[in-house]
């Protein structure tokens, strides 16, 4: 019996190593390090090939197997949690605010962040608009700052794909260009 809890322990830990790994190197393609997510996957193949292979050698138990899946979940939001402590890339934050007297852009600079802003129309009239470039380590930070600026902002948030010009530009890594 304790052969077989150690045989699952080590099936669930193959898995979340192996999930974690691959959740890491997808990100690391998707953000255009292909040189880490290659070397990445050489250690993902060898973990997988490792864990699959004990499982095939012991089909007899379905607990191997339900270890296997049960690892597998655990990989992935393992990998998702490593994900978010990395925070890699940049996040560009929408900001729309009702008051358009407000010097929020140039507090924001203050701070050390890239503002555009401009006037637009709502539907109960005008509204300061501003985007703001920051890196995705210091999202929840900007979040911080614009709910003490302006609680009653409406603010979205998304991943630039790609960059070009910008007085953020000589700061970015090279594998963002």
């Amino acid at each position: 019996m304790e052969e077989i809890m150690e045989l699952i322990l080590i099936i669930i830990g193959i898995n979340v190593v192996y999930v974690s790994l691959y959740t890491l190197r997808t990100i690391f393609v998707i953000k255009g390090q292909k040189g880490l997510a290659s070397a990445l996957s050489i250690v993902e193949v060898f973990v997988y090939m490792t864990g699959l292979g004990i499982v095939l050698q012991n089909l007899d138990n379905h607990w191997n197997l339900a270890a296997y899946c049960i690892g597998y979940g655990l990989g992935v939001y393992t990998g998702s949690r490593i994900e978010e402590y990395l925070a890699l890339g940049y996040v560009t934050v929408q900001v729309t605010v009702d008051c358009v007297e407000i010097e929020i852009p140039t507090k924001l600079r203050e701070y050390g962040y890239g503002v555009t802003s401009w006037l637009a129309d709502g539907k109960d009239g005008q509204r300061l608009m501003m985007q703001v470039l920051a890196k995705r380590s210091n999202e929840r930070k900007l979040i911080d700052i614009l709910d003490k600026l302006c609680p009653k902002a409406f603010v979205v948030s998304y991943e630039p794909k790609n960059f070009k010009g910008g007085f953020w530009k000589k700061r970015m890594p090279k594998s963002f260009e």
